[in-house]
C-alpha cells in the first residue's frame, strides 16, 4: 500500500509540474549552439494537448490502483521511478536541453518496464494509460535526440529528422510488437507522428512528413492486434 500511495503522490506531482514553468512552449531556439528555428523532427504544437489526458489518466489509474495493493505491485517501483523523473522534467528543460534529453530516456526505459510488467487484467487502469504515457515518451525520446542532433551541428535539421523519426518508427514498431497488447502505447505514437506529418506537409521538408505518415500507418496493424489481446 505505501508504494500505491506514493504513485498516487507522484501522479499528481507530475500533472503539477507544468505550474512550476508557466508558458513553456518548448525550447528556445537559443539553448543550442546552432539554433533551433522550426525544426523538423517536432510534432505540430496541438499535438502536445496529449498530456492532459495523460495526466488525468495516470491519476485516475492510481486512485483505482489504492485497490489493487498485490496485483500492481510488479509495476509500481518502476512507474514510480519515471513520474519522479517525470515531476523535474520540465524545470530542467528550461536549462538544459542535453539534460532534458538524459531524464526524458530515463523516463521511458523506467516507463517501458512499468509497462511489461503492468498486469493483464485492469487494463483500462493499469496497461492502458501506463501505455498512452510510455507511447508519447518513445516519440518524445527520438525528437529530443534529433533537437540535440541539429542543434549541435552533427547533422543538418532535416537529415536529423529523417534519422530520428525513423528511429521512432522503428522503437515503437518493435515495443508494441514484443509487448503483444496494450493498444494505447501505439495510439500515441500514432498520434505523435501524424503531428509531425501536419508540421512538415507542404514544406521544403515534405519528404520527413511522408516518412512520419508511412510509419503511422505501418504502426495501426501491430496495434490492432494488440487490442485483440
Amino acid at each position: 500500500m505505501p508504494l500505491a500511495i506514493l504513485v498516487l503522490i507522484l501522479s499528481i506531482a507530475f500533472a503539477a509540474s507544468p505550474l512550476l514553468v508557466p508558458g513553456f512552449g518548448g525550447f528556445n531556439p537559443d539553448q543550442f549552439p546552432v539554433p533551433q528555428d522550426n525544426p523538423p523532427v517536432q510534432p505540430a504544437g496541438y499535438a502536445f494537448s496529449i498530456w492532459g489526458l495523460i495526466y488525468l489518466w495516470l491519476i485516475a489509474s492510481a486512485v483505482f490502483g489504492l485497490k489493487r495493493p498485490v496485483e500492481w505491485t510488479a509495476m509500481r517501483p518502476a512507474l514510480a521511478v519515471s513520474l519522479a523523473i517525470g515531476a523535474t522534467w520540465l524545470p530542467v528543460a528550461m536549462l538544459s536541453p542535453v539534460w532534458a534529453a538524459i531524464l526524458i530516456w530515463a523516463m521511458l526505459v523506467t516507463a517501458l518496464i512499468a509497462l511489461f510488467r503492468a498486469p493483464m487484467t485492469d487494463k483500462p487502469w493499469a496497461a492502458w494509460p501506463v501505455g498512452l504515457y510510455t507511447g508519447w515518451l518513445s516519440a518524445a525520446s527520438c525528437v529530443s535526440l534529433g533537437l540535440l542532433a541539429a542543434g549541435y551541428g552533427w547533422m543538418s535539421q532535416q537529415t536529423a529528422a529523417y534519422v530520428f523519426v525513423g528511429l521512432a518508427i522503428l522503437l515503437a514498431m518493435a515495443v508494441q510488437s514484443l509487448l503483444n497488447r496494450t493498444p494505447t502505447y501505439g495510439l500515441a505514437v500514432i498520434w505523435a507522428l501524424i503531428a509531425v506529418a501536419v508540421h512538415n506537409w507542404d514544406t521544403a521538408t515534405a519528404g520527413v512528413a511522408w516518412l512520419a505518415l508511412i510509419g503511422a500507418v505501418a504502426m495501426v496493424l501491430p496495434m490492432v492486434r494488440s487490442a485483440r489481446v
